[in-house]
């Protein structure tokens, strides 16, 4: 091979060598933007996920204690945001939402006050229950008309007041009643569960039948008196985001909080049991 050849050769495999790493190194580049613009993606969705502005949430009465608590840590986790609670027997609050009532979540004290909603196609997806509620006998402190069964509540001259037969803790209570094979004439019906503990609270009456949490809820101002026929009268909470939520991912997120470990320690500690 003459020396004029061979210097041809060391320039093109020179040229070969410099070729390969340009291309390596535009490889490397491509990849680069790549990775970049698949992080930049990544950050703009999570970005349009962010939860924010207000969620109206209609709840039953008897969550007030601990939905109040958990908005609170809702509103925490995510800044920006606000819970509005409405608060109420769930068959008006039902009611409330078949007739347009803006709403974005909807927490029930039974499953048929619930499916008053799904019947009607308001509801997104199948609710799911989170947790359980029983009844007690709710009664002045000191229990001084020595209360000691659900019988107890059939004396004569005895006040007792009831949740109305429509708001699931009237059903429970006439669920009870009968798995006792007992009759009871109250002295009031009351629109939902706080109002019928509050009775007893005023002492307008010397009992109600009302749920645990409620007792729980009301500290020394009253005392609770279980009984075994509650075992016959549990009520399934169901939750769900509503059709035309005006927030539907704050909604989510609310009802994510409400079903995660905090949330059911939140609501364990406000005496509801576990589904």
């Amino acid at each position: 091979m003459t020396r004029s050849a061979r210097r041809t050769r060391r320039i093109l495999r020179a040229t070969g060598a410099g070729a390969a790493a340009l291309l390596a190194l535009s490889a490397c580049s491509s990849s680069g933007a790549h990775s970049s613009g698949t992080s930049d993606a990544s950050a703009s969705g999570a970005a349009s996920d962010k939860v924010s502005g207000e969620v109206t949430v209609f709840a039953a009465a008897s969550l007030k204690e601990g939905f109040t608590t958990l908005g609170k840590e809702f509103e925490k986790e995510h800044p920006g945001t606000k819970v509005t609670f409405s608060f109420g027997g769930s068959d008006s609050l039902a009611a409330g939402i078949t007739g347009g009532a803006p709403a974005d979540v909807f927490a029930s004290a039974s499953a048929k006050t619930m499916k008053t909603v799904t019947d009607q196609g308001d509801a997104v997806g199948a609710p799911v229950t989170f947790v359980r509620n029983r009844l007690e006998i709710a009664t002045l402190p000191g229990n001084p008309d020595r209360l000691s069964s659900l019988k107890d509540l059939t004396r004569s001259g005895l006040k007792v007041v009831l949740c109305a037969k429509t708001v699931p803790c009237g059903a429970a209570a006439q669920k009870a009643l009968d798995a006792g094979g007992l009759k009871l004439t109250p002295a009031s019906y009351e629109e939902d569960v706080k109002s019928a503990l509050n009775k007893v609270v005023l002492k307008e009456a010397d009992a109600a039948l009302v749920y645990r949490t409620d007792v729980k809820a009301a500290g020394g101002k009253v005392e609770g008196v279980e009984f075994p026929e509650s075992a016959e009268a549990v009520n399934d909470y169901p939750i769900a985001r509503l059709k035309n939520a005006k927030n539907p991912a704050a909604a989510t997120a609310f009802i994510a909080l409400v079903r995660s470990a905090e949330g059911r320690k939140a609501l364990g500690e406000a005496g509801f049991l576990s589904p």
